[in-house]
């Protein structure tokens, strides 16, 4: 049903490696962003996935999908104070995007997204055509019948009323 796809974890990972060389790692300035955690799962015909964003401006997040491509986009602003004289500031910053890879199997035109306490909502119902349906079997012993029809879509017994 998804594949998780993040163009940016190999770039993230050398950085980070390239931190800890330099010794960088334990500086007192923000970071940019570096992930978008997320928990997905299916729950009866709906797939769900929950996205923490904290601090994140609710009009600053954007989804979009393109084929079966579902991007989320989001961003996080640095504080502006006036007059301040920052000690710490570890607390990340920036955009940040994520892209997952939907099966054919979801409704994305039905999909339903909501923000709430620094997390992202978002549901997807599994299309009809992918949920799993009853098929009726007929019996293989019992005859069936079948009525002879011309090419104009007559049966035998209309067309002998006709021709009498």
């Amino acid at each position: 049903m998804l594949t998780a796809y993040d163009p940016f974890a190999s770039t993230s990972a050398a950085l980070r490696a390239l931190d800890q060389l330099t010794g960088r790692s334990g500086n007192m300035t923000a970071r940019a962003l570096s992930g978008m955690p997320m928990d997905a799962y299916r729950v009866g015909d709906n797939f769900v996935a929950h996205f923490d964003l904290p601090g994140v401006d609710p009009g600053s997040i954007d989804l979009s999908i393109e084929g079966n491509t579902l991007t989320v986009s989001a961003e996080r602003s640095v504080p502006q104070v006036e007059n301040a004289e920052w000690t710490i500031a570890e607390r990340p910053f920036g955009s940040y995007t994520r892209q997952l890879v939907l099966g054919r199997s979801l409704d994305t035109d039905r999909l339903e997204a909501s923000y709430h306490d620094g997390v992202l909502t978002l549901s997807i119902p599994v299309a009809e055509k992918a949920k799993a349906r009853k098929i009726t079997v007929n019996r293989a012993d019992v005859p069936a019948s079948v009525e002879a029809r011309t090419i104009e879509g007559e049966s035998s017994e209309d067309r002998k009323a006709v021709e009498s």
